[in-house]
């Protein structure tokens, strides 16, 4: 459960006029508790802001307002009361990504009219805001503007799909704002706004999002971007064994309750070294109010990327949906301290029939088998399955023995799909079933109030292959990671600088980047169920780098952004207990770059291991060439790091 500790909270309440945070002009102000921060609010009329950024105006929002079926709330506004807020705490998550406990600190202010107000928060990296009604039964919400503008151009960083219908998979656009115009692909969140010259990142996304539609940006052709929505659909059917398709949609957005919180419209505001420590997501998410403590997170021995392929001196059977082949995963997730191990599609019936198994799956069996191993099994659903048996599938896989399950093929945002989200984590806790969305959309709070959800997809992963090239997975700490929990899928043994016409899928999978990119991935990327995505018979074969990546922890306590430039290369530092994991990225553009960071997070006159992987001499050419090294370290040592391109550096300091 959520923990709040040093928690300090003031609050003013005065009328707007008598306010001494409002200027004479009517202006609310808000500071960051640092002073870095202002959001100014123009309260009554069109409701506005504008945020300055240490004195410098550096965007605005006009025309705050949700219209509803029966009135426009934010039109003609007149301001009824003013209360500003103060509050220093700090959160300890239940699943700890980034940091064990997260800053909370931030002023804030929230604007009363009446029958809804508008809070706004801000915080020394950020700003937020959402609004609240106060209206009786329920309301159709047909939209909600959201019209930001920069204060000049910027470059702007999206995935941009070719409609609602999307498994957030696309690759990265970047592009000068102002040629980002209407007529072309929306973007989804999060997005990301660069002022390359001097490292000024505007990053932007939303949480806390329920019983409402994901929102979704489009260009302007200016500096500025607005809101569109999907409609709620109001009559679907099956298509196909793993998707519905829409055939009616409402002329709303929403149907919702008419006193509700809505979601957290947040952008944070910092630079390269800042979104990899950001942790707005977890200050403004909800908080679970059951018990938790059953929850773990962990590692995952998958399947489907090496198409369940075993080879070797001890396999006497042949490869595939078998038992011996899931057992043959089970002993190596053992003999490694792997949790879990997943049974992607193949082990059903059929996808419909996800109570029987295929005829060469004993099911009960391998579960006992895990068990008496320490492994526990998580298997694999297609979302129309879960949502034609929710009042049954996790009862009947509690009752098996089964850990969780990874659900797929989502691949929409509208409020149909957002209450599916939450009406099975919810119906998953009750029966202690850990939750892996796939095909799904970005994080956007439920992960907090519903930690057994340990990990979304939503991200241009390893599956794609040749399509997943470190020129665009170098931008993904910087943007999808910020929300949240990320299922990449990485660790690759065997791994190419270029792909030509080679199969990188099935017996013999390859992916992009070195063996240390690979092994850096464990520490750079954030997720509550991390993969290893690799055949046993490769790691077999491979124990120095099976060993390593098999401990890295996938929660941390502490995380230290040491070298960043967004788009080009990063080098992080986080902390487990006492051990320290230090880890860097590059991408294509040089063949090989070189830093030096200190080593000052250590406690000073202690004498520490050093355990690292680098790239190797010829790794520019040949993406397995790594060389192991063990030294000494201290507080004082400053650390030679030399990475390739589309190389990486890992160590684990103890």
């Amino acid at each position: 459960m959520k923990t709040r500790i040093a928690s300090v909270v003031f609050v003013i309440v005065a009328m707007l006029c008598a306010s001494p945070k409002c200027d004479a002009r009517g202006a609310v102000k808000v500071a960051s508790p640092n002073k870095s921060i202002e959001m100014v609010i123009n309260p009554d009329g069109k409701i506005s802001y504008e945020v300055l950024h240490n004195g410098e105006k550096l965007l605005s929002q006009d025309a705050l307002a949700m219209t509803l079926a029966d009135r426009i709330l934010g039109y003609d506004a007149r301001v009824k009361s003013v209360k500003h807020s103060s509050v220093r705490d700090v959160i300890k998550p239940t699943v700890p990504l980034r940091c064990s406990e997260v800053k909370n600190h931030y002023n804030g202010v929230t604007l009363d009219y009446g029958t809804y107000s508008l809070e706004f928060r801000v915080f020394d990296n950020g700003v937020a805001y959402r609004f609240a009604t106060r209206l009786k039964g329920e309301i159709d919400v047909m939209h909600e503007s959201f019209n930001m503008s920069l204060a000049k151009s910027m470059t702007v960083h999206m995935q941009q799909p070719h409609g609602f219908k999307t498994s957030n998979e696309e690759t990265y656009t970047h592009k000068d704002i102002t040629s980002w115009y209407e007529n072309e692909n929306m973007s989804s969140l999060p997005i990301l706004f660069s002022d390359e010259s001097r490292d000024l990142q505007i990053f932007l996304s939303e949480t806390d999002l329920m019983d409402y539609p994901g929102m979704f940006l489009r260009g302007q052709g200016t500096t500025g971007v607005k809101s569109v929505f999907p409609k709620s659909p109001i009559e679907q059917e099956d298509e196909g064994d793993r998707s519905m398709r829409i055939i009616k949609n409402a002329d709303y957005i929403a149907h919702t309750q008419g006193t509700r919180t809505f979601p957290w419209r947040y952008v944070a505001i910092t630079d390269s070294k800042g979104l990899l420590e950001c942790t707005l997501n977890v200050a403004l998410a909800q908080q679970p109010d059951f018990d938790t403590s059953w929850i773990r997170p962990g590692k995952v021995q998958w399947d489907w990327w090496n198409h369940k392929t075993v080879w070797g001196k001890d396999v006497d059977f042949e490869g595939g949906v078998n038992n011996a082949t899931y057992k043959y995963f089970i002993d190596f997730a053992s003999k490694y301290g792997i949790e879990y191990i997943i049974l992607d599609e193949g082990w059903a019936k059929t996808t419909k029939h996800v109570f029987e198994t295929t005829d060469k799956i004993n099911l009960p069996e391998l579960i006992s088998y895990g068990n008496s191993k320490n492994v526990k099994l998580i298997l694999w659903l297609p979302w129309t399955a879960v949502e034609h048996n929710l009042d049954k599938i996790f009862a009947t896989y509690e009752k098996w023995g089964v850990a969780g399950c990874k659900i797929d093929f989502m691949d929409r945002h509208d409020q149909y799909i957002v209450n599916y989200y939450e009406r099975v984590v919810r119906e998953a806790a009750k029966y202690h079933q850990l939750v892996d969305f796939h095909g799904a959309y970005k994080p956007s709070g439920l992960e907090m109030k519903y930690p057994n959800l340990l990990s979304y997809e939503g991200v241009r992963g390893m599956e794609y292959n040749e399509g997943c090239h470190p020129d665009n997975s170098i931008y993904l700490p910087f943007i999808r990671n910020v929300v949240g929990a990320m299922d990449f899928t990485p660790g690759a043994m065997m791994s190419r600088q270029t792909f030509g016409n080679l199969h990188t899928t099935g017996p013999d999978p390859i992916a992009f980047g070195t063996r240390a990119y690979q092994m850096a991935l464990y520490t750079v990327f954030e997720s509550g169920i991390q993969m290893l995505s690799d055949t046993p018979s490769r790691y077999y074969g491979e124990p120095e780098s099976a060993e390593f990546i098999s401990k890295v922890p996938v929660t941390w306590d502490e995380t230290r952004a040491l070298e960043a430039k967004l788009g080009e290369y990063l080098i992080v530092a986080k902390r487990k207990g006492y051990k320290w994991y230090v880890a860097g990225i590059t991408n294509s553009k040089e063949r090989e770059r070189t830093f030096t960071v200190s080593l000052d997070f250590l406690t000073a006159g202690k004498a520490y291991k050093m355990t690292s992987f680098e790239d190797g001499h010829n790794a520019h050419n040949v993406a397995i060439d790594y060389r192991k090294k063990v030294t000494e370290v201290n507080s004082g040592t400053k650390l030679n790091i030399r990475m390739v391109r589309n190389g990486g550096f890992t160590a684990v300091i103890e």
